[in-house]
C-alpha cells in the first residue's frame, strides 16, 4: 500500500459535520470521503499526476464478524 502523508487540516465545523454525514452514508471514514472527494476534483480539473488511478482506492464498511 502506498505510505500516505498526514498533515492538519482547519475546516469550519459545519462542513465538516456535512462531509462526515456524507462518508456515514456512503461507509467511509471521514478521512477517506475527504480523499475520494479531492481525487474526483483532481480528475474533473484534469490535475491528477499521471501515474495516478482513474479511480480513487475503494473504501469498504469493517466486516461484521
Amino acid at each position: 500500500m502506498a505510505r500516505k502523508k498526514s498533515f492538519a487540516l482547519r475546516i469550519d465545523p459545519e462542513l465538516l459535520d456535512a462531509v462526515e454525514k456524507w462518508a456515514a452514508d456512503e461507509f467511509r471514514s471521514t478521512n477517506g470521503q475527504l480523499e475520494w472527494l479531492i481525487h474526483r476534483a483532481l480528475k474533473e480539473a484534469k490535475r491528477l499526476p499521471k501515474n495516478s488511478p482513474d479511480e480513487p482506492p475503494a473504501q469498504h464498511p469493517p466486516s461484521q464478524e
